[in-house]
């Protein structure tokens, strides 16, 4: 029987918006005003130059905001009783696939913004030398019934992990 690879069902949380928001925002915010206090204080101010570090300085925030906007409708992911498998990537799509019997170890992780916003992530790692698969911003009640369901199902699959 062979297994038709279809677009996985799930989205991350809604919450994973605000909270994609926060982390861009964390990264963008000192960038654009890095370059505006720069432009202050190491250029005699030109009028052509002020415009294009006006414009980085709102790149930056619109990316900040657009971003994770983007992410939430391309960041997809299932678990089904073969395997566990994501599909993540703007212009190139990244699928990756975790069969049941080849799951080593489950984790899962909360940081200090993510609890803020009531998310989890879960990391499924494998046998294989092309890295974990990686379910992100999951309703930390989900996450926890998902790490013990999976637990579950790769202890009552055969073969050995390996």
């Amino acid at each position: 029987m062979s297994a038709t690879l279809r677009p996985p069902r799930n989205q991350a949380d809604p919450r994973a918006i605000p909270w994609w928001t926060v982390q861009w925002l964390i990264l963008m915010v000192p960038v654009a005003a890095g370059a505006v206090v720069s432009y202050w204080l190491f250029t005699d101010r030109g009028v052509w130059l002020g415009g294009a570090v006006a414009v980085f300085a709102l790149g930056c925030l619109v990316i900040a905001v657009v971003a994770p906007r983007a992410y939430y409708r391309v960041e997809r992911w299932e678990v089904t009783d073969d395997a566990v498998y994501t599909r993540k990537g703007w212009l190139t799509h990244t699928w990756k696939v975790a069969p049941m019997s080849r799951i080593q170890r489950i984790d899962t992780a909360r940081g200090p913004v993510q609890r803020l916003f009531g998310l989890a992530d879960i990391t499924v790692t494998t046998a294989s030398s092309a890295g974990a698969v990686k379910i992100e911003a999951l309703d930390h009640e989900l996450a926890t019934a998902l790490a013990e369901r999976l637990t579950a199902r790769t202890q009552a699959t055969p073969g050995d992990a390996t």
